[in-house]
């Protein structure tokens, strides 16, 4: 299981994210296609965890994260580097898409 990104520990993702590039997936229970991107989302972390942080942020528990990365649209994903989003990608990708938006964030 993936950690989940909060108020109260998104500072320590973001100083750790100096050392190691942080991808978060903003999700919620309810959400469709959230639910169907959730094991890809893990597959990919389970992969690339040599490299990068995964964590999970539900928005519904969290909106004040949420707001402060203006997530408006569910799945997003957030990619960190250095404490700040270098970019953002929203709607369902397969575990390939998702592979090939981390390379292009982080090249």
């Amino acid at each position: 299981m993936l950690p989940a990104v909060n108020e109260t520990n998104l500072n320590t993702f973001l100083e750790e994210s100096h050392k190691k590039p942080l991808i978060i997936d903003a999700y919620a229970e309810w959400c469709g296609p959230c639910q169907q991107m959730a094991p890809l989302f893990e597959q990919v972390a389970k992969e690339l965890e040599a490299s990068y942080t995964f964590a999970k942020l539900n928005v519904d528990d969290n909106t004040d994260v949420a707001d402060r990365y203006k997530i408006r649209s569910i799945p997003t994903m957030l990619f960190i580097k250095n404490g700040s989003v270098i970019a953002t990608k929203a709607g369902f990708m397969n575990a390939s898409a998702l592979k090939a938006e981390i390379e292009k964030a982080f090249k």
